[in-house]
This record gives structure tokens, sequence and C-alpha cells, in this order.
């Protein structure tokens, strides 16, 4: 756990602390090549405070060193990488951010007969075939041991979002956000597919393919996925990937909600080139925007997936009985080898008995604006009102 001592004083958002992100520690952008890297500050009109200014210097000076070690890797394996298939079909993990899909990702990948990106294979996207063999033991110390939002463990060698890769290679995602968290988040069409510009869609991929290539190169074995932005881009994924699973993951959104913002202002000050005095109500409203503007995705594609390869689960069963959640996913997705995975899957969950997540409060008027504003998850995932659930 976290001690008392990592952690920053409580915030705006609720009243939680969050995990502090030395100076020295590596952000998102330490794997982007320089073209990237300096269209993401020029996008943003190079607004980076004072405080900031040596970070960007850092990674300024380390983005032709990706550059450089992404040429050599095209050159070494580039031809075999774009000639390898994706021959599983991968599992995608969705949900709403918060809603426990990091806890149902780490569950899942106990079991030996499955792959998964590490962080640092998001972190550096372009070039890990070559240097994962020896980058990460010389850069361990540069990464925190927990999240910076949650008391989850972090390093090179932990599962991470997919989404952090494109990130790192330069394709279109929200997530350029976290860097530059005054201006206005980018690209938040992405978020629901059928809103992509061609030419966003074809970037993301473009991107998207290219790493799973990489990963399977790497370890052929069959790819579990977890990025929250996939929940409104499963006909995509699903185009993409012929056979590809899904798992979708819901949680009461008074839980969701709070922790949102919270995860918001850890990201932000943990990452951003820039710092946000308030989360107020308007970050309220850019949570609810991205809820809605996902969700929306979510429900005109569902249709596109095949319900032999579709599974939902809800985070408070998986919270109380994991084991018996992982096992009921194998079986609705037909997958093979539960009783194989089990003894590593109870050893993980008896591992988290001492964790303590986060504890977060809804006050009377922002439930009220949550009852209106996701009224269709509620309904669609069943979960009641504060109203309802007084009588």
């Amino acid at each position: 756990m976290a001690s008392k001592q990592s952690q920053s004083p409580p915030g705006k958002d609720g009243g939680a602390a969050t995990n502090r992100y030395p100076f020295w520690a590596l952000r998102f952008w330490a794997g982007m090549r320089t073209r990237a890297y300096f269209g993401m500050l020029a996008r943003n009109g190079y607004r980076i405070h004072p405080s900031r200014w040596a970070m960007a210097a850092i990674y300024a000076q380390m983005s032709p060193w990706n550059s450089g070690l992404y040429r050599l890797q095209q050159a070494a394996f580039g031809r075999r990488i774009q000639a390898t298939p994706v021959k599983r079909a991968p599992l995608f993990i969705i949900g709403h951010w918060r809603s426990g899909t990091t806890h149902l990702h780490e569950l899942l990948i106990r079991d030996p007969q499955f792959n998964f990106p590490t962080t640092y294979q998001c972190f550096a996207p372009h070039h890990f075939i070559i240097t994962d063999w020896v980058l990460p033991k010389l850069f361990a110390f540069m990464l925190p041991s927990r999240r910076p939002m949650d008391n989850m463990r972090a390093g090179f060698e932990r599962p991470q979002e997919d989404e952090f890769g494109m990130v790192a290679m330069g394709a279109p995602t929200s997530y350029y956000r976290f860097a530059f968290p005054k201006e206005p988040a980018p690209w938040l069409d992405t978020l629901n597919t059928r809103q992509f510009s061609p030419e966003d869609r074809k970037a993301f991929e473009a991107a998207l393919t290219y790493f799973l290539k990489a990963l399977s190169f790497k370890n052929g074995r069959r790819l579990v996925l977890k990025s929250p932005p996939h929940t409104g881009r499963v006909e995509l994924l699903a185009k993409l990937f012929p056979g590809a699973r899904f798992v979708h993951i819901s949680r009461h959104p008074y839980a969701i909600f709070p922790s949102m913002k919270h995860t918001w202002r850890a990201l932000d000050e943990a990452q951003g080139f820039q710092f946000r005095e308030e989360y107020g109500p308007e970050v309220d409203e850019f949570v609810h925007d991205c809820y809605e503007r996902m969700y929306e995705g979510f429900d005109e594609q569902r249709a596109a997936v095949p319900d032999k390869h579709w599974c939902e689960v809800r985070y408070e069963d998986v919270a109380a009985d994991p084991v018996g959640q992982v096992e009921k996913i194998y079986e609705e997705l037909n997958l093979a080898g539960f009783e194989a995975a089990r003894p590593e899957l109870e050893k993980y969950v008896d591992s988290l008995r001492e964790y303590k997540p986060n504890k977060l409060q809804v006050e009377p008027a922002l439930a009220q604006q949550i009852d209106d504003r996701w009224s269709w998850y509620l309904d669609r995932f069943g979960y009641e009102t504060a109203a309802a659930a007084a009588g």
C-alpha cells in the first residue's frame, strides 16, 4: 500500500488523496517520436507552465532517440511485423473509466495462455521489440510503485491500457488532454468511432493494427486488452479483428463519477505540462460529455458483435466473487483453460486481501445530475437511483 508519506493532500473532487508522482518519474510522453511530440506541443501553443519547462526539454531530447530506435526496429523487423497476423482474436475489456477494467484485466492475465501489453510496451510502442530486454531494467527506478490515482501497483512489467500506446505513437486519442488540462480536450470524437473523421479513423486503425501486430510478433499468445475508450469502438474493433471477444464491466455511476474527477486531477497533476486550479462544474460537464459520447457509440454499435462473443459483468459482482465471475466469462465466451488457470487466479485474489480502494462521496446535487444524465446507463445495467433506493 502507498504510505501516508507518499500521498498528497485531499483535493476538491471528493476527498481522496493522490499518490505523489516524483518530478523525475517518466510520463506518457517519454516514448513519443519527434514529430508526434512537437506536434502535440504546437497544437497547444507551447503553453507550458514554467515549472514544467525542464520536463518538456527532457522529452524533447528523448524524442529523437525514440525516432532513431524506431527506424532501427523497422530496419531489422519492420517487414516481419507487418506480415505478422493477429492469429487469435483478441479479448477486449471495455467499460467506463473507474468501473473496474484494470481489476478485471489483472484477473484475466493470471491465465498463462494470454498475452497483454505491458506498461513499457505502451510507453515505447515504436521500439520495444529491440529494447525491452534492457531499458525496463535500467529505468525501472523511474516509475513509482503505485498509480497516482489509486493503490494499484505500477511498474514496467504491469499490464497497461493500449490507449497509452496510441498516445506514444501520435495517434488521435482524447488522452492528450492529460498533457494540457487547461486547454480544450482534443479528439473527443474518438470516443465513438461513428464520429471519427476519415483521416482520424485511418490514423487510429494504422496505429492500433501496427501495435497489436508488434505485440503478436513478440509473443503469439491471445491478447487481452483493456482501454475504456474502446467502449465506443466495438464495431471498429470487431471489423479489424474478426472473432474478437468483448467483456463489458459496469459499476454504479455514484461510484464512477467522483472517482473520475479524482482520476483526472491525479493524472493532470502527474502528467501535465500545465496545472489546473479548479475541478468544479466545468470538469463535471467533461465527465458527463465523455460518458455520453462513449455510451452513445456503445449503444449504436453493440449489435455489431455476436452474442457468443459478448459478456457483461458488474463490478460489484466481480469484487464479491472474482473467481466465480472470471469463470462466468470463460463459459459465456467459450474460452478453454479456466481450471488450469484457477490456481494462479486464486493466488492473486488472495494477495488482494489488504488492498483498500479509495472511498469517495456523491453529494445530493451531483446524484441528481447523474440520475438525469446517466439514466440510460442506470437502466441498461440495472442500478438504482438514490430516490428509488430510499423507497
